[in-house]
């Protein structure tokens, strides 16, 4: 994952750019957008980078946004952590909100579910998939 060069390269010769990182990146990226389940993506961005770097260092050449993957992941970690900590303690009232979600049929009722979530929370109704 980390080798996909595109420039030919003489034999034993390095690649010139590692671009494993912006693998890293995205995967990091991509654990940002899907929560609560991006924890897993981001600790695959976390390693991807990490992996990046060290064949940088050992190529002596560039990868670029090794370290913004790594940070990237580390700031999924952070926010899947948090939003799977809120889905954990508020089970039941988020159980409750997605099952008033499924009921509601217009805007209305969904803003009702929504403040009832705000109001016994204090936390925006997006944390629970709304």
């Amino acid at each position: 994952m980390t080798d996909n060069s595109p420039e030919p390269r003489a034999d034993g010769q390095p690649p010139r750019v590692e671009r494993g990182g912006l693998w890293g990146l995205f995967l990091g990226l991509a654990g940002l957008l899907l929560q609560p389940y991006g924890v897993v993506l981001s600790v695959f961005g976390v390693v991807q980078g990490f992996r990046a770097r060290r064949a940088a260092r050992s190529n002596d050449t560039q990868a670029p946004g090794a370290l913004m993957s790594v940070a990237l992941g580390v700031v999924g970690i952070v926010v899947s952590t948090a939003v799977i900590s809120v889905l954990f303690v508020y089970q039941d009232k988020a159980t409750a909100y997605r099952d008033c979600s499924a009921r509601s049929h217009t805007v209305s009722t969904q803003k009702a579910c929504d403040e009832e979530w705000e109001s016994g929370t204090g936390l925006p109704p997006a944390i629970v998939g709304g």
